[in-house]
């Protein structure tokens, strides 16, 4: 989950079948109470639905943190971009960096950092769209060191500068869940 919209739905699914949530963030549910294996399977059902899927293993659940985090540190104004990825990340997870760099490419295919810099691109997209920020102050926002490394990165991974790519004026912009 990667929203306020993804929480709700996750929330009304729960309710329908009958079941109360103390929580429900960001990639996390608390019910009050167990949860049946018939239950399990129809919220099973009902997330895949709307997209979403149960994460049963150990595993799955610390890629969805690792996401998770990733998305919060580029998204939130008051997080804690100062700090190194691999920091951050230890620090979100409680875990050593290698070895949770090591367990997401193996999942995903991609290295963290790539996922990184994918999120970070999709969040400049965004506010290239919006119009409201320079690219110097895009580049601040998102701690990139000068706005030509902004630049080459975007050029890098989109095959257009930001002034191309804002000049299309089309939303090419993908979401983060497909990222």
């Amino acid at each position: 989950m990667v929203c306020n919209r993804c929480k709700t739905i996750v929330r009304v699914e729960i309710e329908k079948l009958g079941l109360e949530t103390t929580y429900v963030g960001l990639g996390e549910v608390w019910l009050d109470g167990e949860i049946g294996s018939e239950e399990l399977k129809l919220l099973d059902i009902a997330l895949q639905s709307h997209g979403f899927e149960l994460l049963d293993s150990r595993e799955r659940r610390i890629i969805e943190k690792i996401k998770t985090a990733i998305v919060n540190l580029v998204y939130d104004e008051n997080s804690e971009s100062k700090l190194n990825l691999s920091d951050y990340l230890s620090k979100i997870i409680s875990t050593n960096y290698t070895t949770i760099s090591k367990l997401f490419s193996e999942i995903e295919g991609i290295t963290i950092e790539k996922y990184y810099i994918n999120i970070k691109i999709e969040r400049v997209k965004e506010l290239l769209t919006y119009d409201e920020l320079s690219l110097s102050e895009i580049s601040f926002k998102l701690n990139y060191s000068s706005s030509a490394y902004l630049s080459n990165q975007f050029k890098k991974e989109i095959g257009l500068t930001p002034t191309q790519f804002k000049a299309l004026r089309r939303n090419v912009r993908n979401p983060l869940d497909k990222v």
